[in-house]
């Protein structure tokens, strides 16, 4: 494996994944590695959502200081793993994201020895790795979803989500780096950015405030996905869905972006969350933001403690939950 030192610093490491080349030429992911101190064989791998890519170090530290290995993936074409000819963010469906989740986990359990793998993900992050779990239960890969506002449904009127399942064969036949006229609201990269309202500071090249251009075989590839785990998936081991409490639609930043998810709708999310498998916690977060370990300090202590209660009582303890239980 190729190994070097990772953008973040000293104690992060990162490691080149290649992967198949596709029609742009040259395909690799990026696994960023962080050791827990003490030798331990539990961790966790991370994945980020659409526009993103992953420089919250506060989250490794979290992980970390419960003795837990730290593991966060770059997805192709995005963050470190974009290449110059590459179109941003790019796929023709979610799947072709499983092979870099497959050879990270390859990794993480059979090269670094770890024995224990809660999966945490982010938005579109949180769709992918559902569907991945789904298809991998039954072999032991992992123990626990823990999943930051999935991107489990379109954040529009039910018209407009009907009109584009309406259309969805003549998205599939548009050309693959076809531009939907969709404007998305800056108010969210303003809320974060240190530049504009908010206290993190991070790539603007990996992660505009303006967000990626919308493909038209990027939005077919995510409501194909949507739609199959509306369905119902069977993922095997408990999962703990976190959104925020409230939701707004907003055009540009006010202030109440730093309050709210401006990104997705979190009725939707909590919905749709019993259906990714027969064990699912869902808990809502009061001034929750999109990436809910974003939020504000007091906000993201709460997501914190949160899941390090639903870690004991679940992932650290079972590796199966019981058979049919939603709570």
């Amino acid at each position: 494996m190729q190994v070097e030192e990772d953008i973040l610093g000293p104690g992060y490491e990162a490691i080149v994944l290649p992967m198949e080349d596709d029609d742009e030429g040259e395909v690799v992911a990026t696994l960023v590695r962080r050791r827990a101190p003490g030798g331990s064989r539990r961790a966790v791998l991370y994945l980020h959502g659409f526009t993103d890519y992953f420089f919250q170090t506060h989250l490794a530290d979290f992980f970390t200081a419960k003795g837990i290995n730290f593991y966060a993936l770059d997805l192709r074409k995005y963050g470190r793993s974009l290449r110059p000819h590459q179109t941003r963010g790019l796929v023709r469906s979610v799947t072709d994201y499983f092979p870099e989740l497959d050879e990270a986990v390859r990794v993480i359990r059979e090269l670094d020895g770890n024995d224990h793998l809660i999966l945490n993900a982010h938005s579109t992050g949180g769709l992918v790795a559902s569907l991945w779990a789904d298809r991998v239960r039954g072999r032991g890969r992992v123990q626990a979803l823990i999943l930051n506002s999935p991107f489990l449904d379109l954040n529009v009127p039910a018209p407009v989500r009907g009109l584009a399942d309406l259309i969805k064969r003549g998205v599939a036949r548009a050309p693959v780096r076809a531009v939907l006229p969709i404007v998305l609201t800056t108010a969210y990269g303003m809320s974060l950015h240190t530049d504009h309202h908010g206290e993190w500071t991070y790539d603007l090249e990996w992660k505009p405030i303006e967000g990626f251009a919308v493909h038209a075989t990027w939005i077919g590839a995510i409501r194909r996905a949507q739609r199959r785990l509306h369905a119902g998936l069977a993922v095997d081991v408990p999962v703990l869905v976190m959104c925020a409490s409230k939701g707004l639609r907003l055009t540009a930043y006010t202030p109440e972006a730093m309050e709210a998810d401006v990104v997705l709708d979190p009725a939707q999310i909590a919905l749709w969350s019993t259906s990714i498998g027969p064990h699912v916690t869902c808990v809502r977060i009061p001034n929750g933001v999109h990436d809910l370990v974003l939020s504000a300090k007091p906000v993201r202590a709460r997501v914190f403690d949160q899941m390090d209660r639903w870690m004991t009582t679940f992932a650290d303890t079972q590796a199966h939950p019981p058979a049919m239980e939603t709570t």
